[in-house]
């Protein structure tokens, strides 16, 4: 068991609009996002599977030619390499589950 509180994990401000706090485990990571309004996500892949669940606000996301349009409590599924973007309609609080680790993400922080 490893206890964690994410008052404590230092912020990555390294994107222009988000705030991130990363958690890790041996097989995925997990991302707090606070997302201005407005801001735009570069459309991106990465070979992690990725489960993203929108806790507030309002948030377009892409892959291909589909679009979804998010509430809270609502959430999209990303298979390992599929392309992806979206924009924040509104300020928003977001939760990433990667698999397997972000070892990126690890790199980020201080």
């Amino acid at each position: 068991m490893k206890p964690y509180d994410m008052a404590g994990i230092d912020p990555f401000t390294g994107r222009p609009g988000f705030i991130g706090k990363f958690v890790h485990s041996d097989q995925m990571t997990l991302a707090h996002w606070e997302i201005a309004g407005g801001t735009e996500l570069t459309e991106h892949s990465h070979p992690h599977e990725q489960i993203t669940l929108l806790l507030a606000g309002k948030m377009e996301l892409r892959s291909g030619d589909h679009v979804a349009i998010l509430t809270p409590g609502q959430g999209i599924v990303f298979a390992g390499g599929e392309t992806h973007g979206g924009y924040a309609h509104e300020d928003c609080t977001v939760v990433d589950i990667f698999c397997p680790v972000r070892e990126d993400f690890k790199s980020q922080q201080k």
